[in-house]
């Protein structure tokens, strides 16, 4: 990263997104005159927790995460619940803190890594590589450099005349190429860019944008990759504009609803999800994990619904979650006229 500037180069999709989001936010806003009710907060941050640590591995799904959060026993790793605990309060302790300010970023990683790893909330003391197998994608800057690289940062990010939108996307990207931590970088980059969002229009502090990114994980980190690549953040702020687009279209959709019932909200017994206003004795539990995997406004192929739901046996899944929830009429294709098509993809109805 330059000591003064980050390397972005401006192109015309990258300003009609901006453009694009800028509308998207002042619709979202008008229409919310009124603070956003309680009940969909919460839904809205779960969505976010669940996502974020799904990206990092977490294995625990909305069902689950509700579930803990709601203090009942859950059947799961102790490890991804401390994780969904931590998470969870950081977010909500999100409007206490200052991004451009390095005391604040470094409370928010001792939240967030609370009981996970030794040094939470100190920078790294070694070297770090980003692997995908045994294949080196990133090596990240030595120990000895993390003080100034991110004292430069976040001097950049208090004095950027950057639109925030622009702003917050280049700080994530930047963030991630210095990992200043030995463990939760993606975590707080994308907390960060929450938080700074959050400070230019509040409405976007309950914008579920982990869950966009949780559906394109792979283009997440191909998006880092080419940045890295290019050596400047420009592949990464197109697509993180794309998600921050895809957020709002879906936040906008489903606003109507939100207003007056809870949407993918759980019964009292976590097993039971309620569909829009009801709760039917068609929805069994492994429909009610699949629908918790399977987010609105997204299309997923089987093969990707089943990884999600860590499922190897196809007929299981055919029988068991895919064929009776497409018979209740939870979920469609997206082209009925050809169901054996490798690529058919299904989506909530």
């Amino acid at each position: 990263m330059n000591a003064s500037q980050p390397r972005l180069t401006l192109t015309v999709r990258m300003l009609g997104l901006v453009a694009d989001i800028c509308e998207r936010v002042g619709v979202l806003t008008a229409m919310r005159e009124k603070a956003l009710p309680a009940q969909q907060r919460q839904h809205n941050r779960i969505r976010t927790v669940q996502a974020t640590l799904a990206i990092e591995s977490n294995t625990l799904n909305i069902e689950q995460v509700t579930a803990v959060l709601d203090g009942k026993r859950v059947l799961g790793l102790p490890r991804e619940i401390q994780e969904v605990r931590n998470a969870f309060t950081t977010y909500e302790s999100m409007p206490s803190w200052h991004p451009t300010q390095l005391t604040d970023l470094l409370a928010a990683h001792r939240l967030l890594m609370h009981g996970l790893i030794d040094d939470a909330g100190q920078l790294r003391k070694g070297g770090v590589g980003i692997y995908r197998g045994e294949r080196l994608l990133h090596m990240a800057p030595p120990a000895s450099r993390l003080m100034p690289l991110m004292h430069d940062l976040l001097r950049w990010l208090a004095a950027s005349d950057w639109p925030p939108l622009i702003t917050s996307c280049v700080f994530h990207y930047e963030f991630e190429f210095i990992h200043p931590f030995a463990d939760g970088n993606g975590r707080m980059g994308r907390l960060w860019q929450t938080l700074i969002l959050s400070q230019w229009r509040p409405v976007l502090a309950y914008l579920p944008v982990e869950s966009v990114i949780c559906a394109r994980q792979e283009s997440y980190y191909a998006a880092l990759a080419m940045a890295d690549q290019v050596g400047e953040a420009t592949p990464f702020v197109e697509f993180m504009l794309q998600a921050l687009q895809q957020s709002l279209r879906e936040a906008s959709e489903s606003e109507p609803e939100s207003t007056t019932k809870p949407v993918d909200a759980y019964a009292a017994d976590p097993a039971t999800v309620q569909v829009t206003d009801q709760v039917t004795d068609q929805v069994t539990d492994p429909i009610a994990r699949l629908l918790a995997v399977l987010i609105p406004g997204i299309t997923l192929k089987a093969s990707e619904l089943m990884q999600r739901l860590g499922l190897a046996h196809r007929p299981t899944f055919n029988q068991n979650y895919l064929k009776p929830a497409l018979a209740a009429g939870l979920i469609e294709m997206t082209d009925p006229a050809s169901p054996r098509s490798p690529l058919q993809q299904y989506r909530r109805v």
